[in-house]
């Protein structure tokens, strides 16, 4: 079978079944599991899935509706885990941080040392994970639960928010694009983000190298209300350039 060939045929899997394994690609296709790992580093290279924890899950229809926490979870873990430790040395005691319901936030809520801050999120996860960790005081925003995200959104959580000064958000995003700023799939999460950032002092931004270019379904803003961008060592050089003439400041982990 043509590399082309095998290629083409583990997307279409990918998209049939939402989710396959390497170990299990590697025995359909008789061939490593090295050789399905390069695979899948290309295929998502060209945006036609997203590699996960031992496997690879599909990116297709994703665009206007958020892809459930389960799923996400397991995308990109050690960039996300990588990112979220860089992050962590950005709080200080005292700080008043809002973090969002991305995954890359609850791996930055379970880095996060037991010391004196306050944060607020809309996040379950996040909010529970920092529940034993009792100097550190934690406020949910409340509001409608989205069960695909395990997170609140909708007016009563972008309200309560509007009781709070924040020296530091740490969100994530679907997409950053160059022209169209940053953006979410799901339009109550990209409303909740744009609160987030106007509560803010200094906006962080965590995310990996395969959103960097992307354009979601709903803006969340324009790249002028990032001050950080915290993203992966496998960013393209050029885009980081770009990024920084805009006055961004890029750290890669």
């Amino acid at each position: 079978m043509l590399v082309a060939e095998r290629q083409s045929k583990i997307v279409n899997l990918v998209n049939e079944r939402k989710s396959v394994r390497v170990s299990e690609l590697s025995k359909l296709f008789s061939v490593t599991e090295e050789t399905i790992r390069r695979d899948l580093e290309k295929l998502e290279n060209e945006k036609k899935l997203a590699r996960s924890h031992g496997g690879a899950v599909s990116i297709q229809s994703t665009d206007s509706f958020e892809i459930p926490y389960t799923t996400r979870e397991i995308m990109n873990v050690q960039e996300k885990k990588e990112i979220a430790l860089e992050a962590v040395k950005h709080v200080a005691v005292g700080d008043k941080v809002i973090l969002d319901a991305s995954t890359t936030a609850w791996y930055m809520a379970k880095a996060l040392p037991n010391i004196s801050i306050t944060v607020l999120t809309n996040s379950i996860k996040v909010a529970m994970e920092l529940s034993s960790k009792n100097e550190i005081t934690v406020i949910s925003t409340g509001g409608t639960l989205l069960s695909e995200s395990l997170s609140y959104a909708g007016p009563l959580a972008e309200s309560s928010m509007d009781s709070y000064y924040l020296n530091k958000a740490f969100i994530s995003c679907k997409g950053l694009h160059l022209e169209q700023g940053i953006s979410e799939s799901q339009e109550q999460q990209a409303r909740v983000k744009m609160k987030m950032i106007e509560k803010a002092d200094t906006v962080y931004l965590m995310m990996d190298h395969s959103k960097l270019g992307a354009q979601a379904f709903s803006k969340i803003g324009d790249l002028d209300v990032v001050d950080y961008v915290i993203i992966d060592s496998n960013v393209d050089r050029r885009m980081v350039e770009r990024l920084e003439d805009r006055g961004i400041s890029v750290v890669e982990v």
